[in-house]
Parts: C-alpha cells; sequence; structure tokens
C-alpha cells in the first residue's frame, strides 16, 4: 500500500470518528474506525496497511519528537512513545507532517495541556484486529502474514532514533530545542 493510500484510510478514519481526536479518547474513536474501515478489505491489503503504518512511524523514530512527547505526557517510555507516535497518527497527515518536521510545531495541536494521556495503543493494533475480523482467525494469523510480507519487502527498522539524542530532563536543553512546547509544559516559575 503506499502512502497516499495509507493516509486516505486514516482521514476517512477520522472523519467517521466525527469528533476532536486530540484526547485519548477521541484517538482511540479513529482506531476503531480503522478496523471497521480495513476490515472490508483483503487480507494483503490490511497487511500492506501495517507496513505504510511501520513505514510512516518510522519517519517519527527521532530523538525530537520523543522529546516534544516527553514533555506532553510528563514522561515517556520506549512503549509510550509507539502509542505517541499511534495517537499522532490518529491526528492525520498534516499533523502528523508538521510535527515531524517540527516537534515544536505541536504546541499548535490543541492539546489540553493537564492532559498526559496522548496515547493511543489501539492505532498500534487497528490492522491485526482487523485481519482477525476479515478472516475469522486470531492475531497471530496477521502477525503471520506481516512477517512473510516484510521479508518479502523489508521496510526501515532503524535501532536508534534519528537525530541527536540529548537529555529530556535538562530543562535548558527542552527550552531551547522545543521553545514552545517547553512553555506550555514546563513553564518558568
Amino acid at each position: 500500500m503506499d502512502r497516499e493510500t495509507f493516509w486516505e484510510i486514516v482521514e476517512r478514519a477520522r472523519r467517521a470518528a466525527g469528533r476532536e481526536t486530540v484526547t485519548a479518547e477521541g484517538a482511540d474513536a479513529v482506531a476503531r474506525h480503522l478496523v471497521a474501515e480495513l476490515s472490508a478489505m483483503s487480507p494483503a491489503a490490511i497487511v500492506g496497511f501495517e507496513q505504510a503504518y511501520d513505514d510512516v512511524t518510522s519517519e517519527g523514530w527521532r530523538w525530537d519528537l520523543w522529546a516534544a512527547a516527553y514533555l506532553m505526557r510528563g514522561g515517556c517510555s520506549d512503549d509510550g512513545f509507539d502509542y505517541f507516535r499511534g495517537w499522532l497518527v490518529a491526528q492525520g497527515r498534516a499533523v502528523w507532517e508538521r510535527a515531524v518536521a517540527d516537534p515544536d510545531a505541536l504546541a499548535d495541536a490543541g492539546v489540553d495541556p493537564d492532559d498526559d494521556a496522548l496515547d493511543c495503543e489501539a492505532v498500534l493494533g487497528a490492522a491485526g484486529d482487523a485481519y482477525a475480523a476479515a478472516t475469522g482467525g486470531g492475531t497471530d494469523a496477521f502477525w503471520e502474514a506481516l512477517d512473510a510480507a516484510d521479508r518479502a519487502a523489508p521496510g526501515p527498522s532503524p535501532a536508534d532514533p534519528a537525530g541527536e539524542d540529548f537529555d529530556f530532563d535538562d530543562d535548558e536543553q527542552m527550552r531551547a530545542r522545543l521553545p514552545r512546547l517547553a512553555a506550555i509544559y514546563r513553564p518558568l516559575e
């Protein structure tokens, strides 16, 4: 599946959710609609969606974006960063692309600074759930199909995030690198 088709599917799910998606509940609604949308596709197309998801989210495997997640969530483990990127995909292509280009642009995303539940694990599982629904099997069959597809056409899988690693607990570095987000999430007292 190409990137355009991937984002068209995400945008349809966002429209179907019919609500603001910046909350965890809103992002979960997008995930539910993704499952419904994908369930109507062929198993191969669902696997293709997951491969496109992996390609897209690998672009967000960046230290600066992780730092933004760390600020916005009040901390962020590696799993938490996966869930944050799921939430970010649920915000749609325009927000995703702005955030990857400039993580500090997330200051404009309309997020309530008191909401640290900026994650959407359900987006990560949408293709597997849809595959299980479409085939009547479990998610194990999905992972086997994905592994076979990945062996045939491996995608990017960098070990370390891109960019420069830095100390997310260092206020001076965070303010220098993400000044707008730091002003919201770590205001000077």
